[in-house]
């Protein structure tokens, strides 16, 4: 029996204009918005309907800003009834309200918990990340791990997109010394990427105490349905592993091809991306050509 799968995107498909649609046209997404500027203690619904491109990468404002607008798009869907559930990164806690794991308010609490440790751990070592595209994985992994052993550098495979397109994470210098040597392997690119800092990487260690804090304090419950969690690509229900793996994602990989693979082994195969941008709709059609793939925004 073929299943429906709903994903939930992560930092970097946020936009100016954000979930504007949501708040101006549905009474249920505009009181969840204020709840969410209650919250927060400012009105990050401001930032997102109208905020330049520069505010809305602030790391405090995107993490919260996504989680919003994915969480509110999914409860505007009367009929939703998820088989499974998974999110690319950040994703994951928008997956865990979907499924029931984690309320709203819960759920944004940490996400803004998790902002601000990831900020603070950014601003500790100058660290980035970068795109290798058309190399395989295991030549990926092999350069990076290359790279740590002769100079000491961390560069480590961070986020498995889909084939032939893995991000790298690390110190500016070793993943400076990394796209070189992806190129000359034969990498098609090797592109240094925008963002404030190594995203799952060992360089987040220190922002792992604060998010494993406020998580053990927060109710998780058994959820309706599993969730595929980025560090295990597998289906998990047991509370207290979903509470270990969401720690563990700081420093882990975002294994998403893999994610997507173990939901098609187990009958995915329409796939609904929930929150702003389609980023997640190719993924998945890379991942498994047959897949139906649509969103709500």
């Amino acid at each position: 029996m073929s299943k429906h799968a709903f994903v939930f995107p992560g930092q970097g498909s946020q936009f100016s204009g954000m979930g504007k649609n949501l708040y101006d046209n549905n009474a249920k997404a505009k009181d969840l918005f204020e709840l969410a500027n209650e919250i927060l203690g400012f009105r990050i619904s401001d930032i997102m309907f109208s905020g330049t491109d520069e505010e809305l990468k602030q790391t405090n404002v995107t993490q919260p800003a996504v989680f919003i607008h994915s969480v509110i798009a999914y409860k505007t869907l009367e009929d939703a009834i998820p088989d499974m559930v998974a999110g690319h990164s950040l994703g994951e806690f928008s997956a865990l309200v979907a499924n029931g794991t984690l309320s709203f308010e819960d759920a944004l609490r940490l996400v803004a918990i998790r902002a601000n440790a990831m900020q603070k751990a950014c601003e500790i070592t100058p660290s980035t990340m970068a795109a290798v595209l058309a190399l395989a994985d295991e030549k990926v992994e092999a350069i990076c791990a290359e790279v740590q052993a002769e100079t000491g550098e961390i560069v480590v495979a961070a986020n498995y997109n889909c084939p032939g397109q893995l991000v790298i994470s690390g110190s500016v210098a070793g993943i400076a010394i990394a796209c070189e040597r992806m190129k000359a392997a034969g990498a098609k690119r090797a592109l240094v990427l925008p963002v404030g800092g190594a995203f799952h990487s060992p360089l987040m260690a220190s922002a792992k105490q604060e998010l494993a804090a406020a998580i053990e304090a927060t109710q998780f419950n058994t959820p309706a349905c599993p969730v595929y969690q980025n560090v295990v690509a597998a289906a998990v229900t047991d509370p207290a592993a979903i509470k270990k793996n969401l720690v563990e994602q700081l420093t882990g990989a975002v294994r998403w091809t893999q994610t997507v693979q173990a939901m098609v082994t187990n009958s995915a195969t329409h796939f609904t991306e929930a929150g702003p941008g389609k980023v997640l709709q190719g993924l998945v059609q890379k991942i498994y050509k047959e897949a139906v793939v649509d969103g709500v925004n």
